[in-house]
């Protein structure tokens, strides 16, 4: 049917609950579903749940397509539902969080992941993820860099173009709609506490929050998610700036708004509206279109236009946004999607998938340290695999959608299978508890590790520490975790820190006890075989960081690319009266953007830039040469930086402008070009308009972000 033509035909009230999202035991109770939130308060009229427009939280083809088959017999105006879900980073086959993933640095493996995530789960009946989240992130304390992409505003960008065109794919059969969040400001809270308010000034907002969001819009995202908390005083339900003026009026996006959990109703708990009715108001009036869960439009709708608050055409706007989105997710030619029983029964969790899941774990890792101590020789007959994580099948990270528990290969299993002639000893030593004080554990550990060849320490947080709601004051490890390290480090010198963690660690205290630290983040669920593979030389460490590694808790927020500042500490080692820095502790974090070792070396030289003059009109190009010394086939990923001289407001030290990730057997080389151009260079300038100015640019060309500046250029409108 012609979308203006059953428009017409809908009363006010169906128009209302087609703006509503419900969870789906309102359909079909199920005690294993996961329900989000509360759900006692709602005043919802189940007479209209034939009319919804949504369904929340719901997995598995045979429940979705029973779900569908009762709402279209029973509705009025056959309205097919669209299932929504957080498919995050994977949805039965669980690929590394997204901090991980991107630490890959790899375009092409975040698109593979994505769109064999969006396989999973259209064969089991969702139409659509509220993924990817884009929220640049530069305080580990807060619990939700987990599911971040870092620090940096131009990684995320690339990182969030990938996504969508992996998720959406053409639009053909096993792809799913992409929702971009949290739109904007909420990666960075007071104190990293999630949820707490931000306040972030205009300029900071579209330099380095918004750009990866437009990223998405240009990406052709099909709704968007507001944030959860204040920013700069509004909330961002209810922040028309944001959602109004800037991500449709500037950016032109025209898919559907979509709250955040129950978040309509937070409107009125942030102290912003009296009560639910004026939310409404607020929540309409910046253009959010569907209700999660919460029924405030569909309980104030009519009172605000009997009020002459909102017009019919506001909520009309509304409805058609839902019914166009459902047209291109092709649900009213077919309901279903690509929902079948039996073929996600060949799908889900497949041998190709579980590949894609192993290969992304290897890629994401991260050798934050190796004195020689790594890659262990395949040759070992004695491995002790000693930690709370050493057998853990919780290495997922907080997201994980249909993922089966027994499906994910823990460190001991992984490395059980690689090397099935050696004799593997296992012992917990402690627990992931951080109140845990019963250091008597260590006792069997460190026995273990003493009688083995290697040992593999594996620690670091319980996977539900992370995520959502899980901010934290402290980073450091729990002191029974320390412990087991000191004490298993004096009994094997041949000991390899394994990390799992769902963001940056403060890790000053530990990370000299031992010789190598491996950093998997939460790999997914071929994480174990994985880490085999790494330690034992199957493959070599190629990630780099996309978040600094804080010496300490006061230094939050950390990030590389931080404003020019007077008086900035020139030797970070000593204390100079009136510099820039703390009395008690560096300015530099313990492991910079960027940064991540490699089982191989590799020596940059030749670096060329074609031309010191840049016009409007042309490019140059910077290249460097670079050449595989090591003895083992190695991948590396060569980070561009360009810094600003001068501008009319102060410029970052460096910012990341360009990466290319390449392999080299050993001996090899080969050059590596970049080319800049004006858009590298553009800001958001004093008077908040977007453009390069003319002046002076350093260029660097290195391993991570602490890379020295090699040649400058100038930049001029004039042609030349």
């Amino acid at each position: 049917m012609e979308l203006l033509a059953l428009l017409g035909k809908m009363s006010l009230a169906e128009k209302c609950y087609q703006l509503q999202q419900v969870n789906s035991n309102i359909f079909m109770a199920d005690e294993n579903m996961p329900i989000t939130g509360p759900e006692f308060y709602l005043q919802f009229d189940k007479r209209y749940k034939y009319e919804v427009a949504s369904v929340y939280n719901s997995y598995g083809a045979e429940r979705n397509i029973a779900i569908q088959n009762e709402f279209l017999e029973k509705s009025k105006n056959k309205i097919p539902l669209a299932f929504m879900l957080d498919v995050i980073h994977g949805y039965r086959t669980i690929y590394p969080i997204n901090l991980g993933l991107a630490s890959s640095f790899d375009r092409k493996l975040v698109r593979e992941c994505t769109a064999m995530a969006a396989k999973e789960a259209s064969v089991d009946g969702i139409h659509l993820t509220f993924a990817p989240m884009l929220d640049v992130s530069r305080d580990a304390r807060w619990g939700r860099c987990m599911e971040s992409c870092g620090e940096d505003t131009y990684l995320t960008c690339e990182m969030a173009r990938e996504s969508v065109l992996g998720f959406q794919g053409d639009g053909g059969k096993y792809t799913i709609g992409a929702s971009l969040k949290h739109i904007a400001g909420y990666s960075a809270p007071m104190s990293g506490k999630d949820y707490d308010s931000s306040d972030i000034s205009e300029s900071s907002l579209r330099e380095v929050y918004l750009p990866p969001y437009r990223s998405a819009v240009d990406a052709g995202v099909m709704v968007a998610m507001p944030a959860q908390n204040v920013i700069n005083g509004v909330p961002g339900n209810g922040n028309s700036f944001i959602l109004k003026d800037i991500l449709r009026n500037e950016w032109g996006f025209d898919g559907v708004c979509i709250s955040d959990y129950g978040s309509i109703e937070n409107l009125v708990s942030h102290g912003f509206c009296e009560n639910k009715k004026e939310a409404t108001y607020e929540a309409m009036n910046a253009n959010i279109d569907m209700e999660m869960v919460s029924t405030c439009y569909i309980n104030n709708i009519e009172k605000l236009l009997n009020d002459g608050k909102i017009t019919m055409e506001q909520v009309d706007t509304a409805v058609m946004r839902i019914l166009r989105l459902k047209e291109k997710l092709g649900l009213f030619e077919n309901p279903y999607g690509s929902a079948d029983v039996e073929e996600s029964k060949r799908i889900l969790a497949c041998p190709e998938h579980r590949e894609i899941a192993r290969r992304s774990a290897e890629e994401s890792a991260v050798l934050l340290k190796n004195e020689g101590v790594l890659p262990f020789s395949p040759k070992i007959k004695k491995v002790a695999v000693i930690g709370p994580h050493a057998d853990n099948k919780k290495i997922v990270g907080s997201w994980w959608c249909a993922y089966k528990q027994d499906e994910t290969v823990t460190v001991l299993e992984g490395v059980k299978s690689l090397l099935p002639n050696a004799e593997i000893l296992c012992e917990k030593g402690c627990t992931l508890d951080i109140e845990d004080k019963d250091y008597s554990q260590n006792d069997k550990a460190v026995a273990l590790s003493k009688a083995a060849d290697v040992v593999i320490l594996c620690v670091g947080e319980d996977q539900a520490d992370s995520g959502e709601s899980n901010s934290k004051a402290k980073l450091t490890l729990p002191s029974v975790q320390k412990e087991l390290i000191k004490r298993v480090s004096e009994v094997n010198k041949n000991t390899a820190l394994v990390l799992f963690t769902g963001r940056p660690l403060v890790l000053t205290d530990v990370e000299d006890k031992v010789g190598a630290i491996l950093n998997m983040y939460f790999p997914g669920t071929e994480g174990g075989n994985a880490v085999a593979r790494l330690l034992f030389g199957k493959c070599s460490p190629c990630g780099k960081l996309t978040m600094s590694f804080p010496r300490n808790e006061g230094q939050c927020p950390i990030y590389y690319n931080h404003h020019r500042t007077a008086n900035l500490r020139t030797d970070d080692n000593k204390r100079i009266l009136y510099e820039s820095g703390y009395i008690d502790s560096p300015n530099s974090p313990l492991y910079p953007f960027g940064y991540g070792l490699s089982y191989s070396n590799f020596e940059y030289s030749d670096f060329k830039l074609s031309d010191n003059t840049l016009t409007s009109k042309d490019s140059i190009v910077a290249s460097v040469k670079v050449k595989n010394t090591g003895n083992l086939k190695a991948k590396e990923i060569v980070q561009l930086y360009i810094r600003d001289l001068v501008g009319s407001l102060v410029r970052p030290i460096k910012e990341l402008k360009g990466f290319e990730k390449i392999e080299l057997l050993p001996n090899e080389e080969k050059t590596v070009e970049f080319v800049i151009d004006e858009n590298m260079l553009k800001f958001v300038k004093r008077d908040l308009t977007y453009g390069a100015e003319e002046g002076v640019f350093q260029v660097f060309i290195g391993k991570d972000s602490r890379c020295q500046p090699f040649d400058q250029f100038k930049f001029t409108n004039k042609s030349c």
